[in-house]
């Protein structure tokens, strides 16, 4: 029986992926927060054994950036980062594949980006790429080693969605700001396919994109919300109310990126929910 360790296991994305995993044999060791706050001893011998170590930990973006949740922010993906990459050195018997977590929110805002796309220069695009440095270190202990940079992730039971629908289903929910802003966004199962897919392949490491092959807008995933629940998208929300309740962090609202998975497309991967509309139908109908 093949060992996985999640860190990072209770949120939506860690949660669905450990559901997947134990159905088909594996045997999954979740590592919540709280277990993270142990001595390295403790942390080490969750982390003995697994073929694979997955790596989801991360205080949530959307907030109100004040400096203490910044600092939290950075805390919370890149000091976790290098204490597992440190550990995962000190193992006699390592894991084959480290898989990391990013952010669209890596690139700038001025065009569609492959992986390859121009990034940022802010403190969320920073913040990505420190994090994805930290996570490539674990290659010098001959690790394979992947990042998924995650579009938005859309799924029933939590994620965005569960956050967007009360509104939208009361009849006051509406686009953002313009709501020409770009949104990568990928289903939840499509983004646990992905994992599998990594997982079998083991030519492949490095940076992938994981959002759908086509990307939308703020207006156009208004839209399809609208339609799919039968409800009106006529209460846009301003932006300046936006930056009122979460300052600097209304920026992730209110940017957006729009970001093509060449590298997994390229590998053969293939995606079941490619539309805003068909994703969105998936989930609310």
């Amino acid at each position: 029986m093949k060992k996985i360790v999640i860190i990072g296991s209770n949120g939506f994305v860690g949660s669905n992926l450990r559901v997947s995993f134990e159905k088909i044999g594996y045997k999954v060791t979740g590592i919540d927060k709280k277990e993270m706050g142990e001595n390295d001893n403790y942390i080490r011998e969750l982390l003995n054994g697994a073929e694979v170590i997955i790596n989801l930990a991360g205080v949530p973006v959307v907030g109100k950036w004040t400096q203490g949740y910044k600092k939290a922010l950075r805390e919370s993906r890149i000091d976790t980062t290098q204490r597992v990459v440190a550990l995962i050195g000190t193992m006699s018997e390592r894991p084959k594949l480290y898989i990391s977590t990013s952010a669209v929110g890596i690139y700038d805002d001025k065009a569609e980006y492959d992986e390859d796309g121009n990034f940022a220069n802010d403190f969320l695009s920073k913040l990505c790429q420190d994090w994805e440095a930290e996570a490539l270190r674990v290659t010098n202990f001959g690790v394979r080693e992947v990042t998924f940079r995650f579009g938005i992730v859309l799924g029933k039971d939590g994620g965005a969605l569960k956050q967007m629908l009360l509104p939208f289903k009361l009849g006051v929910g509406g686009k953002i700001g313009s709501g020409k802003q770009g949104v990568s966004f990928v289903h939840i199962e499509d983004l646990v396919k992905a994992y599998h897919f990594i997982i079998d392949n083991e030519s492949l490491s490095g940076i992938f994109n994981l959002s759908s092959p086509k990307p939308t807008t703020n207006l156009e995933m208004t839209k399809a919300l609208g339609k799919s629940l039968r409800r009106p998208t006529l209460f846009p929300v301003p932006e300046f109310a936006l930056k009122l309740i979460f300052g600097e962090g209304a920026k992730v609202l209110t940017d957006g990126q729009k970001v093509i998975p060449k590298r997994l497309i390229e590998a053969g991967f293939e995606f079941k929910f490619q539309t805003i509309e068909e994703t969105i139908d998936s989930l609310v109908k």
